[in-house]
C-alpha cells in the first residue's frame, strides 16, 4: 500500500474526528444558552407556533410555562386542557373571556396584566423552567396594559439558559432589537374573511 496515501487517509480521519468534536462542543455550548424568540405579525398562528415549541420541549423532558395575557375562560382553550394531560407543562391565564377596549381598557384588564407580569417575573427568575412563553404580551404592551420597560426588565433578568418566547401582534422595536429569533406571520389568506368563525380545536 502506498504509505503517502495511508498517511493522507489517517490525517483525514483525524481531522474529521476533531471537526466532530468541535461541532459537539459547539452544540453543547449553544444548548446551554437560552435565546429570545418573538412571534409577531397580523397572521394566524403565533400562539400555535409557540405551543409547538412547548410540545417539542416537553417531549425532551424540559419544563415549560406558558403565561397567557388578555385571555381567560380557561376551558374554552384547547391548550389548557392539553397541558393538564402533559407532565412539565403549565399554562396560566391572566385576563377575561372578553375583548379589551384598546382606547379605554378597563381597570380590571390592567390589573390582570400586571398580575400576569408579576407571575411571569417569578417564573422567569425561579430557574425552574427551561422554556417560558409570554403569550400575547406584545398586544398587552400595545394596548397600554403593560409598559415596554416593565417587560424588558423581566427579559433582562432571566437566567442565561432560559429560552423565552414572546407572542402577539405589534411587537415593539425595543424587544425586536434584543431578540435572537423574530418571526413575522402574515395574513395572506384566512377563511374568516369569508365569514368562517373561529373553530374549536383548530383556532382555539
Amino acid at each position: 500500500m502506498d504509505l503517502s496515501f495511508l498517511c493522507h487517509h489517517l490525517e483525514g480521519d483525524r481531522i474529521l474526528k476533531e471537526d466532530k468534536k468541535v461541532l459537539k462542543e459547539d452544540r453543547e455550548e449553544s444548548e446551554k444558552k437560552g435565546f429570545i424568540h418573538v412571534k409577531t405579525g397580523n397572521g394566524q398562528g403565533k400562539t400555535t407556533s409557540a405551543l409547538g415549541m412547548a410540545l417539542r420541549a416537553v417531549g425532551h423532558g424540559l419544563k415549560v410555562s406558558m403565561i397567557q395575557f388578555m385571555k381567560g375562560g380557561d376551558s374554552r382553550y384547547g391548550e389548557i386542557n392539553s397541558s393538564k394531560m402533559l407532565k412539565n407543562f403549565e399554562i396560566k391565564q391572566f385576563g377575561r373571556a372578553s375583548f379589551v377596549n384598546k382606547k379605554n381598557p378597563d381597570k380590571i384588564d390592567i390589573e390582570f396584566a400586571q398580575e400576569g407580569l408579576k407571575y411571569a417575573k417569578r417564573v422567569v427568575e425561579s430557574g425552574e423552567y427551561d422554556l417560558v412563553i409570554l403569550d400575547e404580551i406584545n398586544v398587552a404592551i400595545d394596548y397600554g396594559l403593560l409598559s415596554v420597560e416593565e417587560v424588558l426588565d423581566v427579559i433582562e433578568k432571566r437566567p442565561e439558559d432560559l429560552e423565552l418566547v414572546l407572542t402577539g401582534r405589534y411587537a415593539p422595536k425595543e424587544i425586536l432589537n434584543i431578540s435572537d429569533y423574530v418571526s413575522e406571520i402574515l395574513d395572506i389568506k384566512h377563511p374568516f374573511k369569508e365569514g368562517v368563525l373561529a373553530r374549536e380545536g383548530i383556532e382555539y
